[in-house]
């Protein structure tokens, strides 16, 4: 099967087209399921113009920003990191680390909130590298799926 980059690209624009952030709960017989989409850092210098280095921090700043963001979105709907079940990560290559995508450095966040003595459940993931993101500065956007 051969997959073509201009389909992915539409396909990552069309799910960076959801910002700002969004939640959408779909009622099924006895689950409600929610949508956590198009989720990015916020600036974690917003006095450096976008676009420039050290505005949105590195790629595990952002994966920290990102998931505490989120968790209070859970908490909102009243859910938690226990009850997501998929999670899809996108990752721009990051020019402090050789422009590659820091899947380590997500990991070393990611492994803070899932897999752990408090919180043993694991979503299924995937993780894609992407050439952007439409916020300028961006290395890192995250979506769940939660389920009650």
């Amino acid at each position: 099967m051969r997959v073509s980059w201009k389909y992915l690209a539409v396909g990552v624009a069309l799910c960076a087209s959801v910002l700002p952030v969004s939640a959408q709960r779909i009622v099924a017989p006895g689950q409600s399921i929610y949508y956590f989409s198009g989720t990015t850092a916020d600036p974690l210098n917003p006095a450096i113009p976008a676009g420039q280095p050290g505005r949105m921090g590195d790629s595990v700043q952002q994966a920290d920003s990102i998931l505490n963001k989120l968790k209070a979105m859970l908490s909102k709907n009243n859910l938690d990191f226990g009850d997501v079940v998929k999670a899809t990560v996108f990752l721009v290559a990051d020019p402090s680390k050789d422009n590659k995508m820091d899947f380590a450095g997500l990991n070393s966040e990611w492994a803070k909130r899932f897999g752990t003595t408090d919180q043993p459940n694991r979503p299924s993931r995937s993780a894609l590298q992407v050439t952007e993101l439409p916020l300028a500065g961006a290395l890192v956007e995250i979506e769940l799926i939660a389920a009650k």
